[in-house]
């Protein structure tokens, strides 16, 4: 009898089955390969696979200076890039604090200066003679709160360009070399969700559209030299409560720099395009809502905190 029913139902029904089951056991497959990724995935040996050295940009503040201090902790020596002297020298005094033994030597570089390729040609003659296997482009430049475009002004522009395009580019260049000839080393470009995982990013357009240049760039360069021994990924966190981000207090969907470090490290090497800090992974549910529907949720938080931010300026030029 249950033959003679299977044999009853019409064919297209059956068909349409059977892509239900390939749907759900493929959801299946992507959230456990998710959770192990986030909870269960060891980190890559960092040093024995990579090289005794990592150089970071942007490493005197928030996530930069975090991360640098988990490669310090995987016993990866530092060349830790700054525009700023006395705050490399803090860093670097910090990191040795906290991880006794460990090498930090400092580089300064202000990213957002004219003469950006003889600046970045400099930092590669200094990194020329060390095993560099780990590249972390941090450093990076966003608008101090949402903005219309037409508000937009022209230094602000010119130094989000600079530095989260042009610097990532040359210093990547600069480093990528000697990682080619040693056949191994990993590249770790900062994105950002909101290039990345949201469907739009109204009010900091500019700043959306460099990290969305970020993205691809890392994207490509992952498929180019896969095959000679160098992991590239770009990493696309969401909020973090740094002072770019005009974020004090940490909280569970923005984390402190060092949570968000501890996960970061963790999936250096794996897959080139990453969300590690797993509640930031949440994000992606506003694909459920229809275009229209999550686009008008985006400007609405926009243009909050754009009215946020002309009112802080506001009471500073009052005083």
């Amino acid at each position: 009898m249950a033959v003679a029913c299977a044999h009853a139902q019409p064919a297209w029904a059956l068909a349409l089955a059977a892509l239900g089951l390939l749907v759900s056991a493929r959801a299946t497959a992507r959230l456990a390969l998710w959770l192990y990724a986030a909870f269960l995935r060891p980190a890559r040996p960092l040093r024995r696979r990579y090289g005794a050295w990592a150089v970071v940009t942007g490493a005197t503040d928030g996530i930069g200076r975090a991360l640098a201090s988990r490669l310090a902790g995987a016993g990866l020596g530092l060349v830790l890039v700054g525009r700023s002297p006395d705050r490399l020298a803090a860093a670097s005094a910090d990191i040795r604090a906290r991880h006794p033994g460990a090498q930090v030597r400092t580089f300064v570089l202000d990213l957002a200066a004219d003469g950006l390729a003889a600046r970045v040609g400099a930092l590669g003659e200094y990194i020329r003679d060390l095993d560099v296997g780990v590249l972390v482009n941090n450093a990076g430049a966003c608008y101090p709160y949402a903005r219309y475009f037409h508000e937009l002004d022209e230094a602000l522009a010119r130094d989000m360009v600079r530095i989260n395009v042009e610097a990532t580019t040359r210093v990547t260049h600069a480093v990528l070399p000697g990682m080619v000839e040693r056949g191994r080393g990993a590249i770790v470009n900062i994105g950002s969700g909101g290039a990345s995982i949201m469907p739009s990013c109204p009010l900091h357009t500019v700043y959306a559209a460099t990290k969305a240049f970020v993205d691809q760039f890392s994207r490509a360069l992952y498929l180019e030299y896969k095959s000679k021994g160098i992991d590239v990924q770009c990493q696309v966190p969401m909020y973090v409560a740094t002072k770019m981000a005009s974020i004090r207090n940490p909280s569970f969907l923005a984390p402190s720099p060092e949570a968000y470090a501890r996960a970061a490290v963790r999936y250096i090497g794996y897959e080139p395009r990453c969300t590690p800090y797993w509640p930031h992974a949440l994000c992606k549910l506003v694909w459920l809502l229809p275009g229209p529907v999550a686009d008008r949720v985006i400007l609405s938080m926009a243009l909050d905190g754009r009215a946020k931010g002309r009112a802080k300026d506001a009471r500073k030029k009052a005083q």
